[in-house]
């Protein structure tokens, strides 16, 4: 059975103030209901003005996903009751959308390109947020700090085939719109995602306000799940609106899925249509990740994972580039390598760590003045000193501390001597041609040096000790 899928995303806009009113975006480490006015409150008299920065942000991205944009777009008043929405009405667009057929392209389960179509990019106001108190309370408190808040809902066809499609997309969309500057992705609730799921010839289910990328796919993979069971039983898949529950990996069943007309969607009275494609063409886009992908591969001879992983994040590539110069190929494997695996380890951002200490640590190793191993070491010193809010010193300051500089082969004669002594079956082993049982012998001296010395000059050492008759 042929999964289908289509996805609505809610980006908030990161302009400094709210959609209609001039009340701060910048809310998220203050009381509740601290932010507000009389226009995001939705009290009677008034009335909304429209944010031109938020309007540039949405025809921003339009173009990045080379959309069109029509002569003129409105505003409309979708109608609903829920109490974090004030007016009882929401103000978003409609049928006449700021842009309209875009595409960005993926890799499908197979490795191979894809597109998926966008339908419809649009701007409207984020409701309040509802806060439910602990204990088991028959109350739920409302914030509006949230209310009014700049979103784009971004929409696609239903060109995904399953829940590592989905996934895919929503990371390449992210990375657009972090290049774009529009959209920030370590924001709380910056992005959220409605989910729409159907197997081939069934109803389709709509799964709602889901909040992180890892969420979309285990949401979908759930619904996968349980849709193909209910149809192995004989059962129908009823089209509905349902909630994940990202704590219990499920979703549960919310209401019936409404239809358009229950809305009531009319033209917003007080905002004039809006006439904005003629600013299209005055729009200089940054270098976009697909772009700055291939110039990495041609200006550092990088190799294109490690072109794609660095250019994944405008911050992680912005600080490869300003530690390429000791050696892009050596940089490029040791930022998104070994560094950015450091970084994930410890639920650290790039941002945290001093480019000019990796300069310094990539300049050690390219001099061959501590191996790899020692190399590992240094960072994780630095990147605990960063953790911890302390000051990171210079790799060769750790060097000289922890006596961790490259040796050279004679220092090791002792220490090969005792680990061959120690090691007879090995021995044996490796004059039987058995090639784990010199790896297993440089193991041990690498134990015993701390990883001074590049294990293939030990493998050399090792086994011209042995073969020269060392024992």
């Amino acid at each position: 059975m042929k999964t289908i899928v289509g996805l609505e995303i809610h980006v908030q806009l990161s302009t400094a103030t709210k959609l209609f009113c001039g009340c701060s975006t910048d809310y998220r480490d203050d009381e509740p209901n601290t932010h507000c006015c009389p226009v995001c409150l939705g009290l009677p008299g008034a009335l909304p003005r429209i944010n031109r920065k938020a309007v540039d942000y949405g025809l921003k991205v339009a173009k990045a996903l080379d959309m069109k944009v029509p002569e003129e777009s409105e505003f409309a008043r979708k109608n609903y009751f829920y109490p974090d929405l004030p007016k009882a009405y929401q103000i978003t667009q409609y049928d006449k959308p700021l842009a309209v057929e875009g595409t960005v392209e993926i890799e499908d389960d197979e490795g191979h390109e894809k597109i998926v179509r966008i339908t419809r990019v649009h701007l409207e106001e984020d409701p309040g947020r509802l806060v439910h108190v602990a204990g088991g309370s028959k109350y739920s408190l409302v914030d509006y700090n949230r209310s009014g808040i700049p979103l784009l809902e971004i929409v696609t066809e239903p060109d995904m085939r399953s829940p590592q499609e989905a996934r895919r997309f929503l990371n390449k969309l992210r990375t657009i719109l972090e290049y774009l500057g529009v959209f920030d992705g370590d924001r709380e609730g910056g992005l959220r995602v409605d989910a729409n799921i159907s197997l081939e010839g069934s109803e389709r289910v709509e799964v709602k306000n889901i909040s992180s990328y890892k969420g979309v796919e285990k949401a979908l993979t759930f619904e996968v799940t349980r849709q193909k069971n209910l149809l192995r039983r004989g059962q129908k898949v009823t089209r509905e609106t349902r909630h994940f529950m990202e704590g219990r990996g499920i979703t549960t069943s919310a209401r019936s899925k409404e239809e358009e007309h229950d809305y009531r969607y009319f033209p917003e009275p007080d905002l004039r249509p809006l006439r904005v494609a003629d600013r299209v063409a005055a729009i200089d886009l940054p270098e976009l990740p697909v772009a700055r992908k291939n110039r990495f591969m041609a200006q550092y001879g990088i190799s294109l994972n490690h072109a794609r992983t660095l250019t994944g994040d405008p911050k992680l590539a912005d600080f490869y580039e300003r530690v390429a110069s000791v050696d892009p190929v050596l940089a490029a494997t040791w930022v998104a390598d070994t560094l950015l695996g450091e970084l994930n380890y410890r639920d650290m951002n790039i941002a945290a760590v001093p480019a000019e200490r990796i300069v310094e640590l990539l300049a050690l190793l390219k001099s061959k003045t501590i191996t790899d191993t020692a190399g590992v070491q240094v960072l994780r010193e630095m990147l605990d000193a960063c953790a911890a809010g302390k000051p990171c010193e210079p790799p060769a300051v750790i060097v000289e501390r922890e006596g961790l500089a490259r040796a050279t082969g004679d220092e090791f004669t002792q220490v090969v001597q005792k680990v061959v002594a120690a090691n007879p079956q090995a021995v044996e082993d490796y004059r039987a041609g058995k090639k784990g049982a010199l790896n297993f012998l440089v193991g041990q001296v690498m134990k015993e040096t701390r990883g001074r010395a590049d294990p293939r000059e030990l493998g050399r050492i090792v086994s011209e000790y042995i073969d020269t008759g060392g024992v």
